[in-house]
């Protein structure tokens, strides 16, 4: 019988539709890396989400492995290349969570650029200072997309009746246009963007994408949301790029160090001055984690590992 190692909590869905096709499953949400390093050799697939990194220790202990199946999209905490070297399959479910990643990033952007939660804030302190609070509206601008797979045709479906022309840059891969945004250089994007959206994968090579450089060649001020990694965002340069006048808003639902209880002073520094700044809107890394996505996320992921059609 083919045995998987649920790592992480998971929606049922996962967990009963293996045990119905003969799967041998062992769920454990609550296991330390040491305990499943123990066993992990015995099993032919394993469940992660982010409890802790699959690097090649854990890919070597684990002898009989065939698949390594992420809840989620981000693949950043696994060694995909070694897994697939020794011929295992590493499988994602971006298709289970980019609609409530769309979603949140524009509830962000709504939400800086009419600026509800400061409105808000300010009417349950018993103010009614309306000017204050105009907002600004997306139809007529510019909106660029950085990476153009499932979680940023996600947020293009959501953005596309606002009014807005809608483009999007991805250095992967090409000819990906559609009715909702259209393929632009880089240049382009630097030269008309008045919004940006950030939905690519983390890699060493998009380490810091967005720094001091990407705001110089920005011709106009721009709202930035984040909601793919945090390390795509030099996070330190935000204030100063705030101050400058060419960030006019930045949304965060992702961090460079997300455990806050272990910030660096640096980083704590640049933790207390961003939230302290109310162009700022930050949320914990909950974009993709919606009731809906919770089932999604799982199915997806299950019908997957169905199609490998293990021996």
């Amino acid at each position: 019988m083919k045995k998987v190692l649920v790592l992480d909590d998971i929606h049922p869905v996962f967990v009963n539709t293996l045990i119905e096709n003969n799967f041998d499953c062992h769920y454990k949400p609550d296991i330390t890396k040491e305990e499943a390093m123990a066993i992990i050799g015995q099993f032919h697939g394993i469940l992660v989400r982010s409890k802790f990194q699959i690097t090649k220790d854990v890919i070597d202990a684990a002898t009989n492995l065939k698949f390594i199946a992420r809840s989620g999209s981000g693949m950043d905490d696994i060694d995909v290349a070694y897994a697939e070297e020794k011929g295992i399959s590493c499988l994602r479910s971006p298709e289970g969570n980019c609609d409530a990643v769309g979603e949140h990033a524009m509830a962000m952007l709504l939400c800086l650029m009419n600026k509800v939660h400061l409105a808000n804030a300010s009417v349950k302190n018993g103010s009614w200072e309306r000017e204050e609070y105009r907002g600004v509206e997306i139809a007529g601008k510019t909106v660029a997309i950085f990476g153009y797979s499932h979680m940023g045709k996600a947020f293009a479906r959501k953005i596309s009746g606002f009014g807005a022309k809608v483009i999007f840059y991805d250095r992967y891969q090409n000819g990906l246009g559609d009715k909702n945004a259209s393929e632009a250089t880089l240049e382009e994007v630097f030269e008309n963007a008045d919004i940006i959206s950030l939905h690519f994968p983390y890699t060493m090579e998009n380490h810091h994408f967005v720094n001091e450089e990407f705001f110089n060649n920005l011709k106009k001020p721009i709202y930035l949301i984040n909601a793919a990694r945090g390390k795509v965002v030099d996070t330190a340069i935000l204030d100063r790029q705030i101050s400058k006048g060419k960030l006019l808003g930045v949304g965060l639902d992702v961090l460079e160090n997300e455990k806050l209880s272990s910030l660096t002073l640096t980083e704590k520094n640049i933790f207390e001055s961003l939230i302290s700044n109310n162009r700022v809107l930050m949320t914990p890394h909950v974009a993709g984690w919606t009731h809906e996505s919770y089932y999604k996320l799982a199915k997806v992921l299950v019908d997957k590992i169905l199609d490998l059609n293990i021996a």
